[in-house]
């Protein structure tokens, strides 16, 4: 497999979207129509740029819902394989969640659901082989909330703060490639963050978790009622383009 390509991509798909209530009310975030066509749509057809084989979605509000769209469980062909959660488990708890589901040491490629965006992913899936370490982020050096910081080394060195390491501050994009391996270090059916694993591994070894700033390219979180209609304007004024 080439170092740009890798096979499972797995779409953050089970949160129950708050902030974009109350049209999340009957139908799960991932699902509300940008463009013409569901917002977790426009993140497979960006994953299938760098040869995604298979994508894996976890769900929770409203799951149902994900099978009416996706009848076939694929999308452009691809397969889609749906894992429920009854309870709510976070963005690393949803990573352990599907390990079963995982073949040999490949690495996974995780998109928040939420995400529409067409940076170069090739960049990153270079950037993380060239690194070695367990998790690559992919940042942005301007935008809101800038949270994630890198120290002179380009090492991500904290999070939101946490430990008051110096250094630059960039925006996460929420789309990271991971090793399996790094699913060791999360316990089965526990509701945890992945920026709590990540500020573990730091302070367990501060070079261990690795980033690259990729500015090319757009990048929108749909986390909010007022940015959801941005971004969907855009998209008829594009027709419907990223």
């Amino acid at each position: 497999m080439s170092e740009t390509t890798v096979k499972t991509a797995f779409i953050l798909g089970a949160g129950l979207g708050v902030r974009l209530r109350p049209l999340t009310d009957t139908t799960p975030k991932p699902l509300l129509p940008v463009g013409g066509r569901p917002i977790i749509t426009y993140a497979m057809e960006h994953l299938l740029t760098v040869g995604v084989e298979r994508f894996i979605v976890n769900t929770h509000h409203l799951a149902d819902l994900y099978l009416q769209v996706f009848p076939e469980e694929k999308w452009r062909g691809t397969p889609v394989i749906f894992r429920y959660e009854p309870n709510l488990l976070d963005t690393a708890g949803g990573l352990k969640n599907i390990e079963d589901l995982l073949e040999g040491d490949e690495d996974i490629l995780v998109y928040n659901g939420d995400v529409i965006s067409d940076l170069p992913l090739h960049r990153l899936l270079t950037a993380h082989h060239a690194a070695g370490k367990e998790v690559t982020l992919a940042l942005r050096s301007s935008g809101f909330p800038l949270h994630v910081c890198l120290n002179e080394l380009d090492e991500v060195c904290d999070f939101r703060d946490m430990l008051k390491r110096k250094g630059k501050n960039h925006l996460f994009t929420g789309i990271y490639v991971v090793q399996k391996k790094l699913l060791a270090r999360i316990k089965p059916g526990r509701h945890e963050s992945v920026i709590t694993v990540f500020l573990d591994m730091i302070k367990e070894d501060p070079g261990s978790v690795a980033g690259v700033v990729i500015d090319e390219g757009s990048w929108y979180d749909i986390g909010s009622l007022r940015e959801y209609e941005r971004v969907s304007e855009l998209m008829r004024a594009d027709g419907a383009g990223a």
